[in-house]
């Protein structure tokens, strides 16, 4: 039987939930019009804007930035979890793939934006929910005026590395705003 339609079978345990707030994200797009991406980042960092939705859904946020760099932290729960009872590379490709992009987009000048052409992750070991707060650091290794280049990692509450990634992004003007 599934959840929907009806009572769970015996011994599942008391549902869990989580509640994902957002703000509109416009706000935030409408500003790269008028921010070098290194401020739009700061920005947000600093609580001037909203974060990306995104970061609400899968628990993450900015909390630094530089010339060509970024660092992120993640707190993954049990909602992350994939059938084998560890969080989803999904997750972790998620917070790499953002890292890599906002890299890119704090070496940017205001009315220009990006998007991921590629990604590839080497997943290291597992992530478990209790493993401590992710930290996901991102670098430009290439900027581009068409394509740039970043790497990101993970690393665990112990510092270990979980994972790493190379990324291209495409590069173009942003229009109308």
């Amino acid at each position: 039987m599934r959840p929907d339609e009806g009572s769970p079978p015996d011994g599942w345990g008391e549902p869990r939930s989580r509640t994902v707030t957002w703000w509109d994200p416009m706000i935030g797009a409408r500003a790269m019009h008028r921010l070098s991406g290194r401020e739009y980042l700061q920005a947000m960092i600093d609580g001037r804007l909203p974060p990306a939705p995104i970061g609400g859904l899968v628990a993450m946020t900015a909390v630094s930035v530089g010339e060509g760099t970024v660092e992120f932290r993640c707190r993954p729960d049990e909602s992350a979890y994939n059938p084998i009872g560890v969080v989803h590379g999904g997750l972790v490709c998620t917070l790499l793939d953002s890292v890599a992009g906002c890299a890119v987009h704090s070496t940017l000048p205001a009315g220009v934006g990006y998007t991921s052409l590629e990604i590839k992750v080497s997943y290291l070991r597992p992530v478990r929910h209790g493993g401590g707060e992710l930290t996901a650091t991102g670098r430009v290794t290439k900027p581009g005026r068409r394509a740039a280049f970043a790497d990101g990692g993970v690393r665990d509450g112990d510092g270990r590395l979980v994972a790493t990634a190379s990324s291209t992004c495409l590069v173009f003007p942003l229009g109308d705003g």
